[in-house]
């Protein structure tokens, strides 16, 4: 991948190395294995560095055509692809998702009555498409041990997708819309399986299977070679380990590279999670949004649809209620308080994450964007985005 001389874009030189230091001493202090980043100008890259190791058990050092599973950064090429069919015509974003996927019909909404009983109420309006784009369908993820609705995810959503080996994807959409909703539609922001629903929506719409979707209307034309919901065998060498902390300190490797899940065609492509890719491929993607929807001539999104994308949509141009100096567009998270953030940035930033610490963010109004590739888990327990993000934007001089 060619690089460009930072200073000819406004970056001081020096000043961007320590993006690189920063990133090596999380390998050092032995908190990650090994990380991938890239930062991005004008269209032009000024930095692309690797630190440590992909598979540091079998001694193989980074290597910056490495595949990783990107997780949640899956929500945001899915999004698209919603948008791109919206722009076409087939839906309004105030549709209601059932008048696709009926299952979504006649919602229940858990409501605790004290004690441990409560009550299903029927929802106060239907889910729309925009309230999966927003997570605010009041749909949820399984994540949190305290909720009776999350408890019936882990059983009914997540324990199917491990045990059942006929489940497919139109099963597991119909799974999540037999269980209640944790709030009403349109009422709260709550991280969801809704993008895994707006999968499913691409694949009702087009008629197409959703991977088969995304690889002709996304990948394909964006050149985007090494993404996908799996490994294919003559690539299965590039693939990382992923690695969390061991009892007593250090790391220890929690999904093999030679012995992955992500070497073998999942059941489900999943829309909110599901994907690997390289760092060159999301750069493909970033820049495409950060040009506003078109890269090497290829459009895929009118600038209106990413100008709308990178709104924030919640109710009453809410924040999201773990990071109150972010809102939420469609599809990513969208910076409104940057002095809130307590650290650097420009309203208007928008971009996403995944559970490995894989992160991305464009900048519209610096014309800058920032990657970082690396597989540890739990995500977001170390602050290795904040010092990534803090040592680009040190260096920005111009």
């Amino acid at each position: 991948m060619h690089t460009t001389d930072p200073a000819s874009v406004g970056f001081d030189p020096r000043r961007l190395q320590r993006v690189k230091e920063a990133m090596q001493r999380y390998v050092d202090r032995n908190l990650m294995a090994g990380i991938i980043t890239l930062v991005a100008r004008h269209g032009q890259v000024v930095h692309l560095e690797k630190v440590g190791w992909m598979d540091r058990e079998n001694n193989k050092e980074m290597s910056l055509d490495a595949i990783f599973r990107i997780y949640s950064m899956s929500k945001p090429i899915t999004s698209t692809a919603v948008m791109m069919l919206f722009e076409e015509g087939h839906f309004r974003l105030g549709d209601p998702v059932s008048r696709y996927i009926p299952a979504f019909k006649d919602m229940k909404v858990y409501q605790p009555r004290g004690n441990a009983d409560y009550d299903l109420v029927p929802a106060r309006r239907e889910i729309t498409i925009r309230d999966l784009l927003t997570h605010t369908a009041g749909l949820s993820y399984g994540f949190d041990e305290r909720s009776p609705v999350d408890e019936l995810y882990r059983e009914k959503v997540w324990k199917r997708m491990d045990t059942d080996p006929d489940v497919k994807l139109e099963t597991m959409i119909e799974t999540i819309a037999s269980l209640p909703l944790a709030h009403h539609p349109g009422e709260a922001w709550r991280y969801s399986m809704a993008t895994d629903v707006l999968g499913y929506l691409v694949q009702v719409v087009s008629g197409k299977p959703f991977e088969v979707f995304l690889e002709e209307r996304i990948f394909a034309p964006l050149g985007m070679k090494d993404t996908g919901f799996y490994v294919p065998e003559e690539k299965a060498s590039r693939l990382t380990a992923v690695y969390g902390p061991a009892e007593g300190g250090g790391l220890k490797v929690i999904d093999s590279a030679t012995d992955s899940s992500y070497l073998r065609k999942p059941k489900v492509a999943s829309g909110g999670g599901g994907l690997v890719s390289t760092t060159a491929d999301y750069l493909r993607f970033a820049q495409m949004i950060l040009n506003r929807g078109i890269l090497d001539g290829t459009r895929l999104l009118a600038p209106k649809t990413v100008e709308l994308m990178m709104m924030n949509h919640l109710p009453g141009n809410g924040r999201k209620p773990d990071e109150p100096f972010n809102g939420f567009g469609l599809g990513g998270s969208v910076l409104l308080d940057v002095a809130g953030s307590q650290g650097y940035g420009s309203a208007g930033n928008w971009g996403w994450g995944g559970a490995a610490n894989t992160w991305f963010w464009v900048d519209p109004r610096e014309d800058l964007l920032g990657i970082l590739m690396t597989q540890y888990m739990p995500g977001f327990v170390l602050p290795v985005t904040e010092d990534f993000k803090n040592a680009v934007y040190q260096a920005l001089v111009a």
